[in-house]
């Protein structure tokens, strides 16, 4: 199963790279788009009725602002769409979060933090790792990798004050 980013604007695209990055070194297959909810809506209709068909398992909208993207997918489409906020310059994000997460009843959407493209891309990978053990098993290593640094900043933090 491939993984889908579909971004408004290409100015999303630094809050977008930390998950491509992530799900690439994964070795999930990748797909970069921008499509527009409001500028393109026929490409971005199109996109999400072919999405599962095409052999994706889980698409990630990023958007700012009015950020429609992620509910305009979901509408056409039963694969799991995963809501990326992205800040703007006016409300900080705020906006995007709550035009994202106030889904209507029948269009539900997964949605991470304000610019978490990480978190976001590791939320796909959990999907995908449902039906994937070897998906599964390295995530397993990624997060016996994080507790190991955190336990070793922990042991540096508290040699400093021994």
């Amino acid at each position: 199963m491939k993984v889908a980013f579909i971004m408004g604007s290409d100015s999303d695209l630094e809050v977008v790279r930390p998950a491509v990055e992530v799900v690439k070194s994964f070795g999930v297959e990748v797909s970069v788009r921008v499509i527009s909810a409001h500028r393109t809506p026929v490409i971005a209709e199109e996109f999400a009725k072919n999405a599962k068909a095409n052999g994706f398992g889980v698409i990630i909208a990023a958007a700012g602002k009015a950020a429609h993207l992620a509910g305009v997918l979901a509408a056409y489409t039963t694969l799991p769409v995963i809501a990326l906020p992205v800040s703007a310059k006016v409300l900080d994000g705020l906006d995007a979060l709550l035009a994202m997460v106030q889904m209507p009843p029948g269009i539900p959407v997964a949605c991470v933090g304000i610019d978490a493209g990480l978190n976001a891309g590791l939320l796909a990978l959990q999907i995908l790792g449902l039906s994937d053990p070897s998906v599964a098993a390295k995530l397993q290593d990624y997060k016996e990798n994080m507790a190991a640094k955190v336990i070793e900043k922990d042991k540096k933090v508290s040699e400093m004050f021994q």
